[in-house]
């Protein structure tokens, strides 16, 4: 599937500022499976390419002088082929062990300890597949209901939760038995489900008869990821593979307007 994709993200502050800096996970990633057409990013000041320790492919920003807002505009067209049963067959250079290692925002309690025993079976990719309908059943999809900074613990005990909630929760579940699972962010060809086209979900290593790597998992849809998502940046959690990241200098109150467009334009 060709995906046309257009990302807006606009801070406005109260007072002006004197310096920004910002990490950009905006520029898909290089995969098998996926194929940057065309891709454009926009804003003003300097930007610095680099790969993170990740693979990620990110621009580093900075803005001098006073200004009063950042706009930040990508576009363009990505050719994304369908994943059999979610399966990647990447060439990382990163051993799967570095996705076991919890964050603050997967660290399991005993409440999500408890929720893993009752409802992760295996490692094998239909029991995750199962992982992912629980999750979707314990925590439902609510806009608004949770902030960057809402923990897997947090979104469960409250029961509510975005996209980011239920890879964090997923993933939490996975380090209660050591099984190696990532965060992804990118895009996702919503069709009539509403759900945000900015989008998060996981890939958990399997070790299954007939494949060994990374299965891709969209939590929220409780299914495989396919060629209706196009990947940006994978890491350990969303403060590592946060689209947009940063810190700033003066500004006083800051307003946030995120736009984003995901349209097919064949299948």
């Amino acid at each position: 599937m060709r995906l046309a994709i257009r990302h807006e993200t606009l801070y406005r502050y109260t007072s002006p500022l004197a310096y920004t800096i910002q990490q950009l996970r905006l520029t898909p990633r290089i995969e098998t499976h996926q194929h940057m057409v065309a891709w454009h990013l926009e804003s003003s000041g300097n930007r610095h390419a680099f790969t993170d320790a990740y693979g990620n492919l990110c621009h580093m920003l900075t803005i001098t002088g006073t200004h009063d807002e950042v706009r930040i505009v990508v576009s363009g067209e990505i050719d994304v082929l369908p994943l059999d049963r979610g399966r990647l067959h990447e060439n990382g250079t990163l051993s799967p062990l570095v996705f076991t290692v919890t964050t603050r925002l997967t660290e399991p309690s005993d409440f999500i300890r408890a929720f893993a025993a009752q409802n992760l079976r295996g490692n094998q990719s239909e029991d995750l597949v199962q992982l992912a309908t629980a999750i979707c059943g314990a925590v439902a999809y609510q806009s608004g209901a949770t902030g960057v900074t809402t923990t897997a613990n947090d979104a469960l005990l409250l029961g509510q939760g975005v996209c980011q909630d239920h890879a964090h929760l997923f993933i939490a579940c996975c380090h209660t038995r050591n099984i190696p699972a990532r965060y992804v962010s990118g895009y996702i060809d919503s069709g009539s489900t509403g759900h945000a086209e900015s989008h998060a979900w996981v890939d958990v290593w399997v070790e299954e008869k007939d494949f060994t790597g990374w299965v891709s998992i969209d939590v929220t849809h409780a299914g495989y990821a396919s060629d209706a998502h196009c990947r940006l940046a994978v890491a350990r959690d969303y403060d590592s593979a946060a689209p947009v990241s940063g810190v700033r200098r003066g500004g006083g109150e800051e307003s946030l307007d995120v736009r984003v467009n995901v349209t097919p334009l064949s299948q």
